[in-house]
């Protein structure tokens, strides 16, 4: 039994693509929302260049202690 998120195409794909910018742009991190969904890190990575997201540099939503 696969726990495999079944491929999205067609409208639901712009759909889901667009729930996960939204994930994203409200400060989600990518594996944040990997861990969120169960969808892989590519998936998710390939689904927010999709709608449109410019990524955030590696490590920017992190608190840097001086």
């Amino acid at each position: 039994m696969s726990t495999r998120n079944p491929a999205v195409t067609g409208n639901e794909r712009l759909e889901v693509a667009e729930d996960l910018a939204n994930l994203y742009r409200a400060g989600s991190s990518i594996r944040g929302i990997v861990a969120r969904t169960g969808r892989s890190y590519g998936a998710v990575h390939q689904l927010l260049l999709d709608a449109g997201v410019t990524l955030r540099p590696r490590g920017s939503a992190r608190i840097r202690a001086h």
